[in-house]
């Protein structure tokens, strides 16, 4: 489990950080960021939303700080390092990011899974945390995000396929394995947030309704966890905050890196 705490840069209560260890997610239900910094991602999303290649669905826009180091203001934002920190340690490295947009009318379902069911091989230990940032209010209407409380024991769990179209990627853990009357809504106002834990049982059901659901997923591990070099070529780690322990190569967030989208397309798993 993960266990670290952080004196310095707090935002999360005792009870919080107790919480988040014991249920392997947590509702912060205040602001994340500043409402400037805020509406300053929302209207880069915006524009990055629009720019997207009409046969690209909007769901699928993985990774988009390879290609986009502005959005790095936002992945190393102290507000959000901050949330971090009490449960990582001081120590920080992002292992990725995602727009999960869906749109009105036809957003698409996000199957049941565990993050680290597709980044199999490649951390060592697997301990990453995601802060899900409400760019647009969350609710069961528009297909929020639902968890398993206390499903982070990390067992491994059978996945089937199920059908590519009607879902964010092509495969979920069989049904049979799992009570649904036990999935807990994540219901967030924008620039809210949930936290979770990467081997927590997850997903969301396709948005019907007549509102935009979207959120940012920031992806983050202890710098002193190895990633794997065998995928280095189809992605790359960055240092946000503290010591480098030197048992990774982490990339320039300065810089975009469109080499890494070809191999990576190529040889990842279609998933998170």
């Amino acid at each position: 489990m993960i266990q670290a705490d952080s004196q310095e840069h707090q935002r999360l209560s005792p009870d919080e950080i107790n919480d988040f260890r014991k249920k392997g997610y947590l509702i912060y239900d205040r602001p994340v960021l500043p409402q400037a910094k805020f509406d300053a991602l929302k209207k880069h999303f915006e524009k990055l939303l629009a720019d997207l290649p009409a046969d690209i669905r909007p769901e699928s826009m993985d990774v988009p700080h390879f290609l986009d180091p502005e959005l790095f203001q936002w992945l190393f934002a102290d507000e959000v390092l901050d949330l971090i920190e009490p449960i990582l340690g001081p120590d920080i490295a992002l292992f990725s990011s995602h727009f999960i947009c869906k749109p009105r009318g036809d957003g698409r379902r996000v199957p049941w899974h565990s993050d680290a069911y597709y980044w199999t091989g490649m951390l060592d230990p697997m301990e990453v945390v995601t802060v899900w940032l409400a760019i647009d209010p969350a609710t069961p209407a528009n297909g929020c995000m639902y968890v398993f409380p206390e499903s982070h024991d990390g067992k491994r769990r059978d996945y089937v396929d199920v059908d590519p179209i009607a879902n964010v990627f092509p495969t979920e853990i069989r049904q049979d394995l799992l009570d649904e009357s036990r999935a807990v809504p994540c219901i967030l106002h924008s620039n809210q947030a949930s936290l979770h834990d990467g081997r927590l049982l997850h997903g969301s059901p396709p948005n019907t309704s007549d509102l935009r659901r979207c959120g940012y997923t920031m992806r983050y591990m202890k710098s002193s966890t190895r990633f794997n070099p065998e995928f280095s070529e189809g992605h790359a780690v960055f240092l946000a905050r503290g010591k480098d322990y030197c048992v990774n190569q982490f990339a320039d967030p300065t810089k975009a890196h469109p080499e890494l989208l070809s191999w990576r397309h190529k040889r990842w798993k279609k998933g998170h």
